[in-house]
């Protein structure tokens, strides 16, 4: 399998945009089942939440890299969508942005099929996901095509315009 995102943020020089288009990602997951549970993480015990993908981003961040995440959901979210709102705190405080688009204002937008991340407007990673959530065994694929890169980064910024900031949505 080809290398996580957190590779190729970690080259990153201006921009890296990612494009979430399911409800729900690993419901097996135990922190997600643990959050289902009543868990919840202490936004004041940093050292319980920060991990290596926090770093990676306060880097890249840090060089000047806009990390830029949206979230395309169903509303009422999905137990997951909840869950990753959540712990969007965690996204913010390493320096991402983050927005929400409920599915029914994507309507007239493009979207592409698949998960996605573009690195410096040129660089393609699609994820391929099961229909259960999991990433696919062979679920990243990095691709080089300028056009398709360019076609991913357009849809991205179209919906990223009619997206509402994480500190603005209240989810339904």
């Amino acid at each position: 399998m080809q290398p996580p995102a957190r590779s190729a943020l970690a080259q990153a020089q201006r921009s890296a945009v990612h494009l979430e288009l399911r409800d729900s990602y690993m419901l097996e997951d135990p922190e997600f089942i643990a959050w289902q549970e009543g868990h919840r993480l202490d936004r004041s015990d940093k050292a319980s939440w920060w991990g290596g993908w926090h770093d990676v981003v306060r880097a890249a961040t840090g060089r000047g890299v806009a990390v830029r995440r949206l979230r395309v959901v169903s509303e009422p979210l999905h137990d997951y969508a909840r869950y990753e709102y959540d712990l969007t705190f965690a996204n913010l405080a390493a320096g991402e942005q983050v927005r929400w688009l409920p599915r029914r204002e994507a309507t007239g937008l493009l979207l592409p099929a698949n998960d996605f991340w573009v690195f410096e407007d040129e660089l393609l990673l699609v994820h391929h996901f099961t229909g259960e959530g999991q990433l696919a065994k062979d679920g990243r694929e990095y691709i080089t095509d300028a056009v398709l890169a360019e076609q991913h980064s357009e849809a991205f910024e179209a919906a990223w315009q009619r997206a509402v900031p994480h500190v603005q949505y209240h989810p339904a």
